[in-house]
């Protein structure tokens, strides 16, 4: 049996798995490879780099694992067809990610952005920004799944209180409260920082409208870490220029790299994160955490294997 990855990877992690299945052909690629596509049973891929083609011409394939949680850009429907079995590696962004928003918040609440300018420019000046703090505020958190959990969990260590929407309106760890998404509008006007953690799918796209920032407080913070095509760009933009919130924070955007001619560049009250919020050194090792067990159920013919998703339902 031969497992193709469309990227290359750490050695140490290279020779963990053959070291751990000498049974299995594992052929490791800087991209894609016609021969590796045709033979490979089992391919693991960021999810970026596979065609409808690609999927026709891979006759041995009965397993794509994703090294990522998003399938945006994946031929969903021609790997539906084959009824390939599909898993990804969805819990493992929350650490980081967690820390990266957490630290975004942290940043404009102790005004450190205005501090690391006076630094550079030699002013002395403690009335500099206008601190607040982060302790008693409330966050709402859309899709307060694996990742929103991790960020309502360290929140309330910072005694925020913490209002979760999901599609169902159950309970959700970590949150004080829980509601539906739909009723979301409903919400919004209680929150002072507005985290968005939804994954792609035919529901969430274009969610947020502008009538949703008209609700949310003019000293709110709204933060987008799931996906770019939660809100229309024009519309974004629209909202900060109008100054409906107070900031907001993006690591995703509609268009990846976000064009230079973009108005977002330019305003003062948005903060731009290259898609980068996940990164982490340990990423490969926590994806691998995830792939290791569930080869091993894969090889023992148990196909009920960790994140196992529906492709064309994004998750």
């Amino acid at each position: 049996m031969k497992v193709y990855f469309t990227f290359d990877s750490r050695p140490d992690l290279q020779k963990q798995l053959v070291d751990e299945f000498p049974e299995v052909e594992f052929a490791f690629r800087k991209g894609i490879v016609d021969e590796d596509i045709e033979t490979a049973e089992v391919i693991v891929t960021y999810g970026e780099d596979l065609t409808d083609d690609h999927i026709a011409n891979a006759q041995n394939l009965k397993w794509i694992f994703i090294a990522s949680a998003g399938v945006e850009k994946m031929p969903k429907k021609a790997i539906a067809a084959r009824d390939l079995l599909v898993s990804n590696v969805r819990g493992i962004h929350k650490k980081p990610m967690t820390e990266s928003i957490l630290a975004h918040i942290l940043s404009i609440k102790r005004v450190l952005p205005t501090i690391y300018t006076n630094q550079r420019n030699k002013i002395w000046d403690k009335r500099g920004g206008r601190p607040t703090e982060l302790n008693g505020s409330t966050a709402l958190i859309i899709g307060p799944g694996a990742i929103g959990g991790e960020i309502g969990r360290l929140l309330q260590a910072f005694d925020v209180y913490t209002i979760g929407c999901n599609r169902s309106g159950n309970p959700a760890q970590y949150m004080n409260e829980t509601y539906r998404i739909a009723d979301l509008a409903e919400h919004l006007p209680k929150a002072d920082i507005v985290i968005s953690v939804l994954p792609s799918t035919d529901e969430t796209a274009h969610l947020i409208q502008y009538e949703h920032f008209e609700l949310m407080r003019d000293n709110a913070i709204f933060m987008n870490f799931g996906r770019g095509n939660l809100v229309e760009t024009d519309v974004l933009i629209r909202a900060l220029e109008e100054k409906q919130i107070y900031h907001a924070v993006l690591d995703v955007f509609e268009e990846e790299p976000l064009p230079l001619e973009s108005k977002l560049w330019d305003l003062d009250n948005v903060t731009i994160s290259p898609h980068c919020s996940s990164h982490s050194s340990r990423y490969l090792e926590r994806s691998f955490e995830i792939f290791i067990p569930s080869l091993k159920k894969y090889l023992a013919g148990d196909m009920d294997i960790e994140n196992k998703m529906d492709i064309l339902r994004g998750y």
